[in-house]
């Protein structure tokens, strides 16, 4: 399989997090980073950086407003007092609250959902590497078959005018703007993180020419708690094109692929013409801070049928946190993919 990283993926360093209140290393970690390329590499895969296609293809998702903020916030620091090494705030817009301040400080918080997205040095230069593999894995699936993008930071929470939930731009959103613009309509986007992909519904809830598809657990009491439940199906020309497939926390292998299964029924449906996997792994029974409990088996046999819906797929990367599963995990998924197809 053709793998597209970039190690200025590594430049977002984020250190600590608030986990319901209390501080903890902050679990989107740049080493993440390093795991997943050792496992694709050793797992014999084809191992490219992309090519830099340029803000056009972000532009084709994000609002230039947040996107001029990404790009300009660390350079404009020093308007904050006493800041050192991380950006943030603890006032956020609301959605009544809509008018766009000229300071940093209210711009964080109009364009940030909350204290895990904090904007570093390299902030810019990782997401901006990550946009390009979720590019070029969408072109190179349309060519070859398949591809895979090695995004860090991941993106499914990120809408189309905010970062949230370690997410800065979305990836698996960008890579099917991309393969709509190259192979025409309709895309498909499966989503199996063990978040719901809130930022992705946002993006294309009212797109008549994008199915999203989320198999996450139930946010009644958890992240991202205000999006993704069943009745959300999509509005105007989206009616009927967003399906969301929450699960009760401890769910396993049974259960899991029984709603990739009924998500994978849905897009066969609507006869794609391209596939975006939002490859999140923290569905895993070893993840940190997942509350499913998926087999490493479990992953693999996702993959296969996946790979049996024979469209042109691109996997782009979202969460699957430290643990010694989670390159195993990956391992898994990628060769029987590979296999399948």
């Amino acid at each position: 399989m053709r793998v597209f990283h970039t190690a200025a993926s590594a430049r977002h360093d984020p250190e600590l997090y608030l986990r319901r209140g209390t501080p903890i290393p902050h679990p989107e970690q740049a080493s993440r980073y390093a795991i997943l390329h050792a496992a694709a590499r050793d797992g014999g895969h084809a191992l490219a950086e992309p090519a830099d296609h340029g803000l056009d293809p972000i532009r084709a998702v994000h609002d230039a407003g947040y996107v001029a903020f990404l790009t300009e916030a660390w350079t404009r620091r020093a308007e904050i007092p006493g800041l050192a090494d991380e950006i943030l705030t603890g006032s956020f817009a609301r959605p009544q609250m809509h008018r766009t301040p000229a300071s940093l400080l209210g711009r964080v918080g109009l364009y940030t959902a909350d204290t895990s997205t904090p904007i570093r040095a390299g902030t810019w230069a990782a997401v901006y590497g990550a946009a390009q593999c979720a590019v070029a894995a969408a072109d190179a699936a349309l060519e070859a078959g398949h591809a895979y993008a090695l995004c860090r930071p991941p993106g499914h929470h990120a809408y189309a005018d905010s970062a949230g939930g370690f997410c800065f731009l979305n990836n698996s959103g960008i890579a099917a703007r991309r393969m709509l613009a190259s192979a025409g309509g309709p895309v498909a986007i499966l989503d199996i993180d063990v978040h719901h992909g809130n930022g992705t519904q946002g993006i294309f809830y009212a797109s008549g020419d994008v199915l999203t598809v989320s198999v996450h657990a139930d946010p009644s009491d958890y992240f991202p708690f205000y999006a993704g439940y069943a009745d959300e199906t999509g509005a105007g020309a989206g009616a009927g094109l967003n399906r969301n497939l929450p699960l009760p926390p401890g769910s396993g292998d049974g259960p899991w692929l029984a709603a990739v299964e009924a998500g994978l029924a849905a897009i066969a449906a609507l006869k794609p013409r391209g596939l975006v996997v939002a490859l999140g792994l923290d569905a895993a029974a070893d993840d940190p801070i997942g509350v499913l409990t998926v087999t490493q088996a479990g992953f693999a046999a996702a993959a296969q049928r996946i790979a049996r819906a024979g469209l042109p797929t691109a996997l782009v990367q979202e969460g699957g946190y430290l643990c010694p599963a989670l390159p195993e995990n990956l391992t898994a998924f990628l060769a029987a993919f590979d296999a399948a197809r």
